[in-house]
C-alpha cells in the first residue's frame, strides 16, 4: 500500500521558519511530480509548490522568495523549507505525489494526511 507520511508542522511566530518533510512508502515503481498544497477551513485547497523528477520547480506567487521545495529522489522524499512565515501562511499543509505503482500502469495521485502550520504571535 502506497502512503505519503508528512512531518514538520507546528506553531511559530511571524518571521519564523519551519521545514516540512514527506516520504513516500510502500511498493511502487516510480514517484513522479511531488508537491505541497495547503487548505484553510472554508477555502479551497491551493497549490503551494511542486517539483518534478527533473527538479523543475513551481511556486504560488505569495510564497516565492520565502519557500523552497526540494526532493531526494533516492529516498522518495520531498521537503518544503518555509522562511519568513506570516499569519496568512497558517493552514493544513498536504503532501501530494504522482506515483506509478507498476511500470506499465499510469501514475495515480496520492495525498498525505496533512500537517498543521500555525503562524501567530
Amino acid at each position: 500500500q502506497v502512503q505519503l507520511v508528512e512531518s514538520g508542522g507546528g506553531k511559530v511566530q511571524p518571521g519564523g521558519s519551519l521545514r516540512l518533510s514527506c516520504a513516500a512508502s510502500g511498493d511502487f515503481a516510480e514517484v513522479g511530480t511531488m508537491g505541497w498544497y495547503r487548505e484553510v477551513p472554508g477555502n479551497q485547497r491551493e497549490l503551494v509548490a511542486t517539483i518534478t523528477r527533473y527538479m523543475v520547480r513551481d511556486y504560488r506567487d505569495s510564497v516565492k522568495g520565502r519557500f523552497t521545495i526540494t526532493r531526494d529522489l533516492g529516498k522518495n522524499t520531498v521537503f518544503l523549507q518555509m522562511n519568513n512565515l506570516q499569519p496568512e501562511d497558517s493552514a493544513t499543509y498536504y503532501c501530494n505525489a504522482d506515483i506509478r505503482p507498476h511500470a506499465r500502469i499510469p501514475p495515480s495521485e496520492y495525498w498525505g494526511q496533512g500537517t498543521q502550520v500555525t503562524v501567530s504571535s
